[in-house]
């Protein structure tokens, strides 16, 4: 039995699906670890997470398996072991596995028993469970591995405990959502507290759709200590020493990086969200509507750090209500950016629609309708620009936005992705504030003050009409973003939303636009997921809903 073992925490970005690109980035990986012992991935690193119905295609689950087999052959003629994650099928049933490769052969393989089938999961659909796992015997040390969710529970670690595992280790596929680091590092601390072992933690990095996974592998001591830390939101490799001190493993301590403040965690995750989605479709680019206001400027600097300028062309798409201030901001915003930006004015379509749709209007008022053909005849535009070049129209609606229906369905809400959907509007002030700042880890973008300040201080307008603001049809938000989010992200009562000093009228009002506009969101292009209750993935209302009209007390 070693007395010493060098383990190397290995966090890339897979892509979902390309089997075969996962496991030529699992080897690049494991050749800069040569001093290791063994190199530990995250969950289903081999055919990315998560794979959804993709996995119950059985010639995927066939491709996975051959390519787990090659693998393990590279390990044949020396080097790290190492343990990955991949769909397994055994007996007939498919399994979310940790296997490992060592000595040219699969050597072990450990079925996750924990699925979890709530918020963005939906594990239960495809795969099986497992029995709880039996220690991995590797030269003599009993590592206890735990696949993701069984961190989360006492069972499989209590398992393990009882089984005399050295170490703990924990494969994950952990998305970004804020505060959820607090809820790993608590679950680590008791699974450690239970079984008085050190634990390894390892997790993915990078976009699949809406979901964004920010790594931060970590090593906690047996007494809850975190002694290494991985910088967020960047592939890693990070070797770390261990040795046997008494009945015990012990890790040497390590670089522990510091905790994003949440402006850059947010920021970092809708850039990253916006990268991986572009380049892992292969769109050459991105299109974006530019208005003069805060969402599509912070969705067009997003943009460039994620991409680079010369992959967002910007569009200006001027009527008779768009102002001279914010034809000058969108230029102004454009030259800051280093983007070039095209101006192509809507009036003659929209006098040619008023032609067309007299006869059918004869006898009413403008109204809304006139607005919202505005915003869909700037989609039409973006879109043949977009089938014209190829690159993808990236929409600019917020969450606060989106959650009342103040974006027009196949007019502003027309497109690919969403860098914003999940960010409330004081967030996007905020992120604004921050962008002009400071400069994000990996970003494309120039460095200093990206956004003009006066996009940032004016009130928001849809300036669909004279003299449009926001705040004509909505609440302040500083009101309508405290009380979108207790009715989203906490589900909690109008009663109890009012006694923190809201208007019991404005709250009411609020709850029924949030109810009625779920059909307009459930044709809303994907976008990156911030918060603890997305639309989409986590949030799944039913768009004929009566329980709406009761209004809850």
């Amino acid at each position: 039995m070693t007395s010493a073992l060098k383990i190397a925490l290995a966090t890339i970005n897979p892509t979902l699906g390309d089997i075969d690109g996962n496991a030529a980035r699992i080897l690049e990986i494991r050749a800069k670890a040569t001093d290791a012992d063994i190199v530990i991935y995250s969950e289903l690193t081999l055919i990315g997470y998560p794979p959804e119905d993709l996995v119950l295609k059985p010639a995927f689950q066939r491709d996975a398996m051959d390519k787990a087999v090659e693998l393990a052959t590279v390990t044949k003629h020396g080097g790290p072991a190492m343990l990955i994650g991949s769909c397994w099928v055994e007996g007939g049933k498919l399994y979310n596995s940790s296997l490992l490769l060592d000595n040219g052969t699969i050597a072990a393989i450990r079925h996750k028993r924990d699925l979890p089938n709530y918020g963005v999961f939906d594990e239960k659909r495809v795969f099986s469970r497992g029995e709880c796992p039996e220690p991995i015997d590797f030269k003599g040390v009993k590592l206890g591995v735990l696949t993701c969710e069984d961190l989360w529970w006492e069972e499989v670690t209590q398992h393990l405990a009882d089984k005399h595992s050295d170490i703990l280790v924990s494969l994950n596929g952990s998305p970004y959502e804020e505060i959820k680091y607090r809820d790993r590092f608590q679950n680590a601390k008791e699974r450690v507290e239970q079984s008085g072992l050190s634990l390894i933690y390892t997790n993915q990095f990078g976009g699949q759709d809406e979901l964004v996974f920010d790594g931060e592998a970590f090593v906690m001591d047996r007494h809850g200590e975190i002694i290494m830390r991985q910088t967020a939101f960047q592939e890693q490799l990070t070797i770390t020493d261990w040795t046997k001190e008494g009945n015990h493993w012990v890790c040497s301590a390590d670089d522990v990086a510091l905790k994003n403040d949440r402006m850059t965690d947010i920021y970092l995750a809708a850039m990253i969200g916006v990268r991986d989605y572009v380049n892992k479709n292969h769109f050459p680019g991105v299109i974006i509507g530019m208005s003069g206001g805060i969402d599509s400027a912070l969705s067009a600097i997003i943009a460039v750090d994620a991409l680079g300028a010369d992959r967002v062309q910007l569009v200006m798409m001027p009527s008779k209500y768009t102002s001279e201030e914010s034809l000058l901001d969108a230029v102004d915003a454009a030259q800051m950016m280093g983007c070039a930006i095209d101006n192509i004015p809507i009036n003659d379509g929209v006098n040619a629609f008023g032609r067309m749709l007299a006869g059918a209007f004869a006898g009413t008022e403008e109204d809304l309708t006139e607005e919202n053909l505005q915003s869909r005849i700037r989609a039409v535009i973006l879109m043949a620009l977009s089938n014209k070049h190829g690159k993808m129209v990236l929409t600019t609606g917020n969450k606060s936005e989106m959650s009342v229906g103040y974006a027009t369905i196949y007019g502003d809400m027309c497109g690919g992705y969403n860098a914003l959907k999940d960010i409330y509007k004081l967030d996007v002030f905020a992120l604004s504030r921050w962008r002009n700042e400071n400069h994000p880890l990996g970003g494309l973008g120039p460095r200093g003050e990206i956004m003009p300040v006066n996009i940032i201080d004016k009130p928001p307008t849809a300036e669909l009409r004279p003299d449009q603001k926001d705040e004509d049809s909505l609440p302040p938000y500083e009101q309508l973003d405290d009380v979108l989010q207790c009715l989203i992200e906490h589900e909690m009562p109008k009663r109890d939303i009012v006694k923190r000093g809201h208007d019991a009228e404005t709250v009411a009002r609020i709850q029924h636009l949030l109810y009625i506009a779920e059909y307009k969101r459930r044709q809303a292009p994907p976008g990156v997921k911030i918060s603890t209750k997305n639309f989409g993935r986590d949030r799944r209302y039913p768009i004929t809903n009566r329980y709406r009209d009761k209004q809850d007390k």
